[in-house]
């Protein structure tokens, strides 16, 4: 079996040979430095580039794997992939642990009035009439109930929060009080004082929140988007932060990136930005190879079926 790598691993790589001494490793910095004869024989592929498009997989005859190094599979050509019959894993979960953490960043940064602190500091104001609140009791509602969702919600147990989901069919997940189906949403989202987007991007959520969800939810709402931009255009959420129907917004995706310096979100004063970093982690190539070796594993043993992470491409996700 020959896997190719169109990233370096670091010290994985060697992991990699020394778990699979029979398994032929190639490792790239890139795609566009790929040899074209050697992803001709590749069994499987290791990337995240959007360079891995059709034209690119074409050159890759005998491909039957590919071990997609990011969550979002939304670039990929889902269809042609699906059509050559080729087994698509991602990494998710991987992200779980420091997304969580980004999300009670932004919380926390808004309910502790920190901005508000530091503006304070920079002016040399000894400013001790701040009046931070407490999350203690608050209610958090997320929009996808996966791995990422399921982690933030041990920690906002933690902060003694009230959790509620929303998924495709209402199903129960793993640490929330309560789950709602996504048709419901809007009759629940006066619940929440933080509502928090970590959905895929597939067919069925581009623009999925429109100006009507906003409108139902309450003016005090915070809302944080860690999973991607296009779940809502720009232009409606300018519009929710600038007629306040929601108070704030945390935002590390977008519906264009990189976000132009000419978006009006850079002019609000409700809005606190960060550039897709939520993430990004030293430890992402280790927890992703983590993965890789067990479906190695399951090749190894002529076990396809039971891939870790597998992605059902007509879904996107």
């Amino acid at each position: 079996m020959k896997v190719v790598t169109l990233m370096r691993l670091r010290d994985q790589e060697e992991r990699l040979k020394e778990t699979f001494p029979n398994i032929e490793f190639t490792f790239y910095k890139h795609p566009d430095v790929a040899d074209e004869k050697v992803l001709e024989k590749a069994d499987v592929l290791v990337s995240y580039h959007t360079e891995v498009n059709e034209t690119f997989l074409d050159k890759c005859k005998n491909i039957k794997l590919i071990a997609w190094f990011a969550t979002g599979v939304n670039q990929l050509p889902l269809e042609y992939i699906r059509e050559r019959n080729i087994k698509l894993t991602n990494a998710r979960g991987v992200h779980a642990i420091q997304i969580a953490e980004f999300i009670f960043a932004y919380i926390l940064n808004d309910i502790k009035v920190l901005k508000q602190s530091y503006e304070s500091q920079k002016r040399k104001e000894f400013n001790h009439k701040l009046n931070p609140e407490s999350i203690n009791d608050k209610t958090i509602l997320f929009i996808g109930t996966g791995k990422i969702p399921q982690r933030t919600a041990e920690v906002a147990k933690a902060f003694n929060m009230k959790v509620i989901g929303i998924n495709t069919t209402g199903h129960e997940a793993l640490g929330f009080d309560e789950v709602y189906s996504i048709e419901e949403r809007r009759q629940v989202y006066k619940k929440a004082d933080f509502v928090v987007n970590v959905l895929p991007e597939t067919e069925d959520t581009i623009h999925l929140l429109k100006t009507e969800d906003f409108k139902q939810m309450k003016d005090s709402t915070h809302f944080i988007n860690v999973g991607r931009g296009s779940v809502v255009s720009e232009a409606v959420l300018i519009e929710a932060l600038e007629n306040k129907e929601i108070r704030y917004a945390s935002l590390d995706v977008f519906e264009e990136e990189p976000l132009s310096p000419t978006s009006q979100l850079y002019d609000l004063d409700n809005v606190f930005i960060t550039a897709h970093i939520t993430g990004n982690d030293k430890n992402n190539i280790k927890r992703s190879t983590d993965i890789l070796v067990k479906n190695l594993n399951l090749i190894n043993n002529e076990d396809v079926e039971g891939l870790f992470n597998e992605v059902k491409s007509k879904a996107g996700y």
